[in-house]
């Protein structure tokens, strides 16, 4: 079932004010529970840790911050 713009705008709304700020408390939890590692380790593990959230709503974020293309087709330059 593909989404449509507008509800994928909502959607990525709200995994930007809700799910991002708790994914980030749960990535410094983690942290906190490997006792500080060396800092290399805690780097590699804070990039990973920031290129894993976005995986699953790559879907939702693609052509968010483009013109609604319904709407492309309607409008006479």
């Amino acid at each position: 079932m593909a989404l449509s713009y507008k509800a994928r705008r909502r959607w990525s709304l709200v995994i930007l004010l809700l799910g991002l700020p708790a994914y980030i408390v749960a990535a410094v939890t983690i942290m906190n529970w490997l006792d500080r590692p060396p800092l290399w380790v805690e780097f590699f593990v804070y990039v990973g840790l920031g290129i894993v959230w976005a995986i699953p709503f790559k879907f939702i974020f693609k052509g968010i911050g483009q013109a609604d293309p319904e709407k492309a087709g309607s409008e006479d330059g």
